[in-house]
This record gives structure tokens, sequence and C-alpha cells, in this order.
């Protein structure tokens, strides 16, 4: 079905436009603007458009061979073109490497034949007839829009065809033909047999495609409007306000934590005793109160915030060259560069005594553990 997509396009609009010039006068898109498709004449007949409207309609309505004549105009041309520019295009690589991949093969079939001169065609003839088309329907639009010819294009001029608006005549037929009750065969009593015929339902399905349109329009307009507008997004934060997700629960960690200082860590207490001067209180972070790494599942060691943000987080001083992580918190420079590469003395003293069983923050924040995408090249000094 995917390869052969454009011909039950070209099928279904086939059927579509037809129902549509038969009907309402014009294609599918022309009756959506209030245009119709009327036949030309050599002059202008303005008086007999005012005294008898209905008789002038009835006049140069299409007729059955007009109708196939702008169904070859509407949906035959686009078709040809459309299947004529995916040859060019296919075939126009091939055309640059030489003649060994162009020339006919020897003892050639009909189809070889027939390959051979359409590849010719395309590559010698077709862009001169393309560019010949293309500045046609330029020059009549241009004509037509400075009202100096009749036809917007040169292939309704072929066909001797004129695109007018709509009248009162025309609502008036158009709204008598909806209002029209299928005619029963004969033999048959009119009820809702009649009502439910193929050509019935048909006919109301193709009809309600001029009421689809703008409905399709509008709901996609709207839906546009509402994905874009503030208005959304307040009603969706609202929604989300008192929603209070349970923290994530990671099997395991709290088991190895313990396991660990029952079987390592039973000494520190005899080696730490009270902090000495190269301590702080961040170095006795527990596993339990510490961020866990998805991809180790082993506690990550991180700094607190300190209360005055004039302060550096690692280093607890002024902060020197302030520098943002990507988390929006501000360091010293060298401070969150040394850690982000794991040099930091902090990282190296704690790392000392928990060994592999903690990971030291190295390509993390200081504070939150996140993650630094980029690793030092994710700073970004702050210019004060």
């Amino acid at each position: 079905m995917l390869n052969s997509f454009d011909e039950l396009y070209a099928l279904s609009m086939l059927v579509v436009e037809r129902h549509y010039l038969r009907t309402r006068g014009g294609s599918f898109t022309e009756n959506f603007y209030g245009l119709k498709r009327d036949k030309a004449l050599r002059g202008e007949i303005p008086r007999a458009s005012i005294a008898a409207p209905h008789i002038v309609r009835e006049t140069l309505k299409l007729s059955s061979s007009d109708v196939w004549k702008n169904l070859a105009v509407l949906v035959g041309v686009p078709y040809l073109k459309r299947k004529l520019d995916e040859s060019y295009e296919i075939n126009a690589p091939r055309a640059l490497l030489g003649s060994a991949y162009t020339r006919m093969p020897q003892n050639p079939t009909l189809k070889d034949r027939f390959g051979h001169y359409y590849r010719w065609f395309l590559t010698h003839m077709y862009p001169s007839v393309n560019a010949a088309y293309c500045f046609a329907i330029l020059a009549f639009n241009l004509g037509y829009l400075f009202d100096r010819i009749k036809y917007h294009h040169p292939l309704m001029w072929l066909i001797g065809t004129r695109l007018r608006r709509m009248t009162g005549a025309d609502l008036q037929a158009i709204e008598a033909l909806s209002k029209m009750k299928p005619k029963p065969k004969s033999g048959n009593r009119p009820g809702w047999q009649s009502f439910f015929s193929p050509s019935a339902i048909a006919s109301n399905a193709l009809s309600s495609l001029s009421l689809l349109l703008p409905m399709s329009i509008f709901a996609l307009k709207f839906l546009e409007w509402w994905y874009q507008s503030d208005f959304a997004k307040q009603l969706s934060r609202k929604a989300t306000e008192n929603i209070q997700l349970p923290p994530p629960v990671v099997s395991g960690v709290e088991k190895k934590s313990r396991s660990m200082e029952e079987k390592g860590l039973g000494n520190e207490d005899s080696d730490e005793g009270t902090p000495g001067p190269e301590t702080d209180v961040d170095e006795n972070v527990t596993a339990e109160a510490a961020p866990v790494a998805i991809s180790s599942m082993l506690p990550i060691y991180v700094v607190s915030c300190p209360k005055d943000t004039s302060l550096c987080p690692i280093c607890r001083d002024d902060i020197v060259t302030p520098t943002a992580c990507q988390t929006g918190i501000v360091y010293c420079y060298t401070c969150i560069h040394r850690w982000v590469e794991g040099t930091h003395a902090k990282q190296e003293r704690f790392m000392e005594k928990r060994g592999r069983t903690w990971e030291s923050g190295m390509g993390r924040c200081a504070v939150t553990g996140k993650r630094v995408l980029g690793g030092t090249e994710g700073l970004r000094r702050i210019m004060i």
C-alpha cells in the first residue's frame, strides 16, 4: 500500500473532486472558498446574469465532458508531474556517471527501449518542458492578476473553463439539491432502503467533507493555541501542585552500608575520635543521607550547602572567582574544577577511609550529586 500511495491518493481525490464538480460546480477547495467553474464565453453578459441568473447558471454549468476535462487538470496533471519529478531526481545522478550507464543494452527488449528513451527524455527534454510550464503558469497568473486575461492557469485556457464566484442562484441550487430525496427504483416503495442505499450514503459522506474541513482546521488551531498558551501551563501546574510524590526507594543500599560499616569501618571511631583541623561535618556523612548513583548503586559523597550564600560549599570560605555549575550552585573556580576532576583534597581524604564503598563525586555537582554534562567544560565563570 505504501508503494502505491500516490495512486491511492489520486484515486481518492478523483472520487471527491468528481462529486464536487457535479454537485457544486467546483473542486473541493474552491467550494470551500465560495468559487465555482463555468464554461468560458467570448464576452461578458452582465445584463443576462442580473435578469435571469438561473438560466445563465444552467447554460454555463459544466457538462459531463467538461467535468472529466477538469478532473484531468485537477488530478491527472498533478499526478503526472509528481511522477516525472520523482523520476528526474532518480535519473539525474545516473546521467552524471557517463554514457556507460545511459547507453542502450545489447539486444534490447521493448521494455529496455522504452526505459532508455524515457530516461533520455528526462535528461534532455524534461527540464525545458518543466521550465516552460512553470513560466506559462507565472505569465497567466500575472495576466489574471492585472485583469488582462480571463484565465488564471494555462490548462484552464486549454479546456475553456473559467473560475468565478458563486452567486445566489448557485447557492439556491445547492440547497435544493441537498434537500432533494433520492428517487426509488421502479416497483419499490420509497422508504429507509432508499435512504440507506450505497449511492445515498456515499453522496452524504462526500458532501459532509465541506463541514469536516473547517471543523478540523478549527480543532487544529485550538490545539496549537492550547499547547502554546500560558493558560494550559497554569492548569497543568495547579493539577500537579497537590500531588506529593514519594521519594525513590533503592533496595540494597542500606544493607550494603551497614555490612560495610560492620566489616571495614568498625575501627573508625578509635581513629577519628573528635574531628581535627582538617575534618569537618561533611566528611561524616552517612550512606542513608547521601544520594545513590544509579549505575553503581553506591552512595555519592556530597557536601552540604552553607546558610551563607557568599561562602563556597566546598572550602567554606569566601567565593573566589565565582563559577556556576549546571545545577545553579556557585563555587570557587578552583574548588569545583578540582571536585569535578576528582582531585580535591577533601575527596581524597574522604575516599582514603571508605575505599570502593562510596563514589567520590567525580564528574558531579558537589552539593546535589547530579552529573555535570561535559565535565569541567560544563562549568561557567560568572563575571561580576
